[in-house]
């Protein structure tokens, strides 16, 4: 069989065991061992979990447990709520202002959790019930959330960025700052349709009469304030060089703790042990897709689907736009059927050598491809932030969701052909504090 009909099977029998509800992880290795056995006999077995471990073998990864705990414990106190209170109190003048407090939360927790589905989660708990007892429509309740969640995977601390740094071999303190500026780009652009189109249905409006005095806006921030002062402190121990991805998760994971300890007077054991519980289940489920994803990125390499695939694009006589373009088609096609991690890790080594001979530089790919990932999250039929709302907020049906959601996948292409016109959206930041890249 020639590299591309091995590909073709590869592919048919993964998105076969994806359409019946095989967990992914167990998907790709189940595919991967077969593809082996397959082509080279049963003595491939003996060098599977060499492999499948060889994946996990990295100290960048211990920083995913750590950054997964810092956001569950924000979301499993009070702190989430006293955040969206109180952007709520600064924003409630401006035509739709409650849905940019949500909006804005999104952003501020993606920054401590480094997840969609837990910002999603987190604030849609609170934000999704006020909006509707205020009159907003579902449709607009429900898809600013989704896409207000995506912004968990692009602002720094973002997990996929790590991923990513770790599956490319390329600087994780670089990818954070490049991912910073196209995060605030993509909130105000959501910010900017929110507006427009709460002008446009004349909902949001009844708040626009009612002040808050000064008092009453600043009486949160102390309670809000040093979460944000982590997110800060983080920021600064990574790109000052004071300390690597690793150790400022952990540093940030002890103090989020400690915070929600002191602060909320949060004693109980019992919170801290289902808190512990959820961040080991999250984090184990992350592991076993990196290494399997391992395995399956070695079977592609084995069988030379990976390189023929490669010289295939590569060998295309176009312009490197209509390459790229052709690229985030098949990003877009990926990320309608696997969650973000999945996809950076069987794409990103294939893709990075092709982006960097057509004059693309790195962490600004590593930007787009995440953009695109957050596109795929709302978007059907995998759409993990879709179901993740509807899982919080039963009574808003799926359709219902994914119609308030399709403007901001808009706002996202336009993030995307914003950052190709203009890419030192994503390259400026990083050159200036770490100096020139790739």
């Amino acid at each position: 069989m020639t590299p591309m009909l091995w590909g073709a099977g590869v592919l048919v029998s993964l998105l076969a065991l994806l359409a019946v509800g095989t967990p992914i992880a167990f998907a790709l290795g189940f595919v991967s061992i077969m593809a082996l056995i397959l082509a080279d006999g049963w003595g491939s077995v003996s060098i599977l979990g060499e492999t499948f471990f060889g994946g996990l073998a990295s100290f960048g990864l211990v920083s995913i447990p750590m950054f997964i705990l810092m956001g569950a414990a924000v979301a499993s106190s009070p702190a989430g709520k006293d955040l969206y209170e109180a952007l709520d109190r600064w924003l409630n003048r401006v035509p739709g202002g409650l849905v940019l407090s949500n909006l804005g939360a999104c952003s501020i927790f993606a920054a401590l959790s480094g997840s969609s589905p837990a910002t999603c989660a987190a604030i849609g708990k609170m934000g999704i019930p006020e909006m509707t007892k205020r009159g907003y429509p579902n449709e607009i309740a429900a898809g600013s959330i989704a896409a207000g969640g995506t912004l968990g995977i692009l602002i720094p601390p973002s997990i996929t960025m790590i991923v990513y740094g770790i599956a490319t071999e390329t600087s994780i303190g670089r990818l954070f700052l490049a991912g910073l500026l196209p995060g605030v780009m993509l909130t105000a652009l959501f910010m900017a349709w929110t507006i427009y189109d709460c002008r446009r249905r004349g909902v949001g409006l009844d708040m626009l009469g009612r002040r808050f005095s000064f008092r009453e806006r600043v009486e949160v921030l102390p309670r809000v304030l040093p979460f944000v002062g982590i997110i800060v402190a983080i920021l600064y121990v990574l790109y000052g060089g004071v300390a690597t991805p690793s150790e400022a998760a952990g540093v940030g994971a002890l103090f989020c703790l400690i915070f929600v300890a002191l602060i909320y007077r949060l004693w109980k054991l019992s919170l801290y042990s289902s808190l512990f519980r959820d961040t080991l289940k999250e984090s184990v489920m992350i592991m076993m897709i990196i290494g399997a994803s391992e395995l399956f990125s070695f079977a592609l390499s084995s069988l030379f689907i990976t390189q023929t695939i490669a010289e295939w694009i590569a060998a295309l006589d176009v312009n490197k736009w209509v390459l790229m373009a052709i690229i985030n088609l098949f990003l877009l096609f990926a990320g309608f059927f696997l969650p973000p991690v999945a996809v950076i890790l069987m794409t990103a080594p294939i893709l990075l050598p092709i982006i960097i001979q057509a004059g693309f530089d790195p962490y600004w790919f590593a930007v787009v491809l995440t953009i695109n990932m957050e596109i795929g999250l709302i978007t059907p039929p995998v759409g993990l932030n879709l179901y993740v709302i509807n899982g919080i907020a039963p009574s808003i049906s799926l359709p219902e969701i994914l119609r308030g959601s399709i403007p901001y996948v808009g706002c996202m292409v336009v993030g995307i052909v914003l950052l190709c016109l203009m890419p030192e959206i994503a390259l400026w930041l990083p050159n200036l504090v770490m100096g020139p890249g790739l």
